[in-house]
């Protein structure tokens, strides 16, 4: 039995609106910043440097500097600056499942020496050189990836 244009439309419409419910409930879930966030830096302890993986972000005279290949200098820095995490525990199953880290060198303000973290870009960790273990939300973490020239 074939169906007929009506109902042909009709299986579209509520395809369409199933659709529509699904990435709303994903963007609702997604773009929420968690409750226990916090920032990672704040007025009195301001971002001054950050390298990782060849690329290197630098604050001087309230100006962000970057590498020459990087395209998104200032919305990198921005979302470097502006990082909010919340603190988790990890299992020894879940840290055997972990590819090797990013080594990440961050520079505060009236600090004297660089802070070595360990950053995992897939999986949006972060690890403090106390070996505290960070999340950051999946909103934030597209903003955390340099665009590289391709030159």
């Amino acid at each position: 039995m074939a169906l007929s244009r009506k109902k042909w439309n009709n299986i579209l419409i509520i395809a369409c609106v199933f659709m529509v419910a699904v990435l709303t409930f994903i963007d609702s879930k997604t773009n929420q910043m968690p409750e226990d966030a916090h920032a990672l830096f704040d007025a009195q302890n301001q971002l001054t440097q950050l390298q990782f993986s060849g690329i290197w972000l630098n604050k001087s005279d309230k100006k962000w500097g970057c590498e020459e290949t990087v395209l998104n200098c200032q919305p990198l820095a921005t979302a470097w600056s502006e990082l909010a995490i919340s603190a988790i525990n990890m299992t020894e199953d879940e840290l055997k499942l972990l590819p090797s880290p990013l080594p990440l060198s961050i520079a505060i303000n009236h600090q004297p020496q660089a802070q070595h973290w360990q950053y995992y870009p897939q999986q949006g960790l972060l690890q403090s050189a106390a070996e505290n273990w960070y999340q950051i939300p999946p909103s934030l973490r597209s903003d955390l990836i340099p665009v590289i020239s391709s030159k």
